[in-house]
């Protein structure tokens, strides 16, 4: 794997990295990685609603970034003491790649004596508590992993930024953060910077460079994540708003706007995982569709939610729509 570096050490918006991610996984066939660390900034996932998920009354005021990645998954906070990674590969399986590369982590940390585990979807803990949350998306050929890795944290800005559903969070306070995090501080006496050395080198072998023209070119390709339709999305007038969490698969909630008990607009969010486009592969199909069991179970006989949406079967879809 190879370490992909960048010609300054200028800290950039978040949107920047977002967008290197996608740069080098078009340019180059190997597998990638990278570290990045940021001012305090809220990313939620493609599929969130950016008012059910962040305190945005409060990011304004703290001078606090918000952004909408391309990936799903929930909402992280991160500052300069979070470092994020980014991991690229030629690999279309997601169970595959989160496996891989949280074990990959999970080795890593365990070299340095912290002992941590791979679980989950997608998390790497540290005895019961998380250290790396990770998020997953795909362009053709390629699937990236990007994550945090919690070195330390202000507690405080992370759990007033984020505003997670009741059913994932009962208490936004930092007790309640606390209990369900830890950080390397807590277990690990290194420097940051000699920590990201240490990691460099113990994932990557051999070097990519970036040079100023390619500056230029993920600056310019970070441009939509800035702009109030990207960030905030578009969702219908709500008349019926379903939510549900189904186990190993993600949180969803269902908004549809009904016309004579026909579905007008629909749009479902949550902290699951794309494999697919969400419109063109499932949405589509509901659309002018009556609003009960049976027509919705006859317009989606021939879909298959599981390409769309990781793990999700044709069932647990009609579920969440009712």
């Amino acid at each position: 794997m190879k370490y992909v570096s960048l010609p300054d050490n200028v800290v950039r918006p978040l949107p920047f990295y977002l967008s290197m991610e996608e740069y080098v996984a078009r340019r180059y066939s190997e597998d990638l990685f990278f570290m990045w660390q940021v001012t305090p900034t809220v990313i939620f996932g493609r599929n969130q609603l950016v008012d059910s998920e962040v305190n945005t009354d409060y990011c304004h005021r703290q001078g606090i970034g918000f952004y909408r990645r391309k990936s799903g998954g929930g909402c992280v906070y991160a500052d300069m003491d979070n470092i994020m990674f980014s991991y690229i590969v030629s690999c279309d399986d997601i169970i595959t790649v989160f496996s891989s590369y949280t074990s990959r982590i999970a080795s890593m940390l365990g070299s340095l004596g912290v002992e941590a585990s791979a679980t989950g979807r997608n998390d790497v803990l540290i005895g019961d508590r998380k250290v790396s949350g990770n998020a997953f998306y795909h362009i053709p050929g390629r699937s990236i992993v990007h994550g945090t890795m919690l070195y330390d944290t202000d507690l405080e800005n992370m759990a007033m930024a984020i505003s997670p559903s009741g059913t994932k969070l009962q208490s936004k306070g930092v007790g309640s953060v606390k209990s369900r995090i830890t950080t390397l501080r807590e277990h690990l006496d290194m420097p940051v910077d000699e920590f990201k050395e240490y990691v460099r080198g113990y994932l990557c072998e051999g070097l990519i460079a970036l040079d100023n023209s390619d500056v230029a070119a993920i600056e310019e390709m970070s441009r939509p994540y800035y702009t109030d339709a990207w960030i905030y999305g578009r969702n219908p007038r709500c008349t019926t708003h379903v939510t549900r969490r189904i186990d190993g698969v993600g949180e969803f909630a269902t908004d549809i706007e009904l016309k004579n008990g026909v579905i007008k607009s629909i749009n479902i969010s949550g902290d699951f995982f794309l494999v697919g486009d969400l419109d063109e592969g499932l949405l589509k199909y509901l659309r002018g569709v009556s609003y009960d069991r049976e027509s919705l179970t006859a317009a989606l006989a021939c879909v298959e939610p599981g390409l769309v949406v990781a793990g999700l079967r044709r069932k647990q879809m009609i579920d969440i729509l009712m």
